[in-house]
């Protein structure tokens, strides 16, 4: 189910690709309820239809919103248009994990000296 821009999933509307992924498309949306952005997930129908698939993104979606952390993101709403589910969360700027990671560049990390016994 590729949305375009324009196309609404209840109080949604879709307003740009953001990516895609194994277990579906992302796209960033306009929250008409609460006038905000909010990035929406959508399983492909196709994906809709197999329960293993469906079981999992219900899952993935009960799991982070069960989840309350800075760096988790906040989980704010599910729903089924036109037999695909979504998940709608909140929208994170900036590059993607994939695209940091193919940059090479490698993240600070504390260096803790070991000194041995004698």
């Amino acid at each position: 189910m590729t949305l375009t821009s324009g196309t609404k999933l209840g109080p949604y509307e879709i307003l740009s690709p953001l990516g895609a992924g194994g277990m579906g498309e992302v796209y960033r949306a306009r929250d008409s309820r609460l006038g905000r952005e909010v990035a929406l997930k959508v399983l492909p129908e196709s994906f809709s239809r197999d329960a293993d698939r469906l079981r999992r993104f219900e899952q993935e979606a009960r799991a982070v919103a069960a989840l309350n952390h800075p760096n988790i993101l906040a989980i704010h709403d599910i729903g089924e248009q036109d037999g695909s589910p979504f998940i709608v969360s909140e929208l994170l700027e900036g590059n993607s994990l994939r695209f940091e990671l193919d940059q090479d560049i490698h993240i600070a990390t504390p260096r803790i000296e070991v000194v041995p016994e004698y």
